[in-house]
């Protein structure tokens, strides 16, 4: 049932991306022939005033067909309803509408998450994603819980402006403090439970992965394991902020998104940071295991999904909505258009190289659930 659902959440995207096109489209009287989510024959299709509606089987994406649109097609210079025949304004509006229909959705998304569920504050709680059996904790902790205290000190997983340990240093600061057990209060289904655990000392012969380490206090020590797996992203305290908050709060969403994103592209692109690329299925899955989380999480990654898709389509390159204004930006400063034969070429590779970077991702993301 996850699967189906991130299967729909990502279809939403790409529904609203083309739905930026063909409203546009639509407002500017171009012709529309088709809307396809997905590529291929059609799986499912019917047919609505002059646009045939189509959902095909793979799910790489999707287009608007406008008449005329495509750059080596032969369109009568008669036909004021095919693409190239329209104001240049118009044409540059309905390609821009596409990524600009991503950004809305993001703050519509937004909007509506920090007005019924409260904006983030900052604070992240330690939230249990499952235990290891053979250890106290198993059976105690169950996935959701947010671990509040450990022997009465709050803990928290990050806080605004204060850099603090992590829970495993916390956990053995404390039994070498009070002893081999510590009550670990959590916030279970918003009351707070206490649970007395007796965390299990590091021995080398169990795991590579956990060496002697200096804890914050700053002496060497062992590490001491409660035996839980945690949600890599947390448990994240939320405030209400009201209709205005909300408001701004929705406008300002994409904006800092897309500052992290052209910060990590350029630290990327520096070397400072590893990046990977992710493809149909690698998203996918990346929304699936956030239904595990509920439906704020879900929304959360929309959003976020969402500045990702409509910033991606604006990049100038060949094929994408941003090799498309490229072009139309150089037709309205020097007022002549490009020469057809070239544009259609460099479009064309673009697609070419593309499709065969789209099959690598691919490949890779289906690796990396098999490995």
């Amino acid at each position: 049932m996850q699967v189906f659902g991130a299967i729909v959440a990502i279809g939403l995207l790409i529904i609203v991306h083309e739905a930026g096109h063909y409203f546009v489209a639509r407002w500017c009287k171009m012709r529309v022939e088709r809307f396809s989510i997905g590529f291929g024959p059609a799986i499912f299709k019917w047919r609505r005033g002059e646009t045939d509606f189509v959902i095909a089987p793979i799910p790489f994406g999707g287009y608007v067909q406008i008449a005329g649109m495509n750059v080596a097609e032969d369109v009568e210079p008669t036909d004021e309803r095919a693409y190239p025949n329209r104001p240049v304004w118009q044409r540059f509006a309905t390609i821009f509408a596409g990524p600009a229909t991503n950004y809305l959705f993001a703050v519509v998304l937004a909007f509506g998450l920090y007005l019924f569920a409260g904006a983030p504050t900052g604070t992240v709680w330690y939230k249990v994603a499952g235990t290891t059996d053979g250890y106290d904790a198993h059976g105690k902790l169950e996935e959701g819980d947010r671990i509040v205290r450990v022997n009465g000190d709050l803990v928290y997983d990050s806080y605004p402006g204060m850099p603090l340990p992590a829970l495993q240093d916390v956990i053995g600061a404390h039994v070498r403090a009070s002893g081999p057990t510590v009550d670990v209060t959590v916030d279970r289904d918003g009351a707070e439970v206490v649970v007395p655990i007796t965390p299990q000392r590091y021995e080398p012969e169990r795991s590579a992965l956990f060496q002697e380490v200096t804890d914050y206090c700053g002496e060497p020590c062992h590490a001491y394991l409660l035996g839980i797996s945690l949600d890599a992203q947390g448990d994240v305290e939320r405030q209400p902020i009201g209709l205005g908050g909300s408001v701004a709060g929705a406008l300002v969403f994409p904006v800092k998104q897309t500052e992290l994103i052209v910060g990590g592209l350029y630290e990327w692109a520096a070397g400072r940071v590893e990046g990977e690329l992710t493809g149909p299925v690698g998203i996918t899955t990346a929304v699936k295991q956030q239904f595990r989380f509920g439906w704020i999480r879900v929304i959360e990654i929309l959003m976020i999904l969402n500045v990702y898709l409509g910033l991606f389509n604006l990049l100038p390159l060949p094929a994408l909505d941003g090799g498309r204004l490229a072009f139309l930006t150089y037709e309205i400063a020097t007022r002549r258009r490009a020469n057809p034969k070239v544009e259609a070429t460099v479009h064309m590779v673009g697609i070419m190289a593309l499709l065969l970077l789209m099959i690598f991702v691919t490949y890779k993301d289906i690796a990396r659930l098999f490995s």
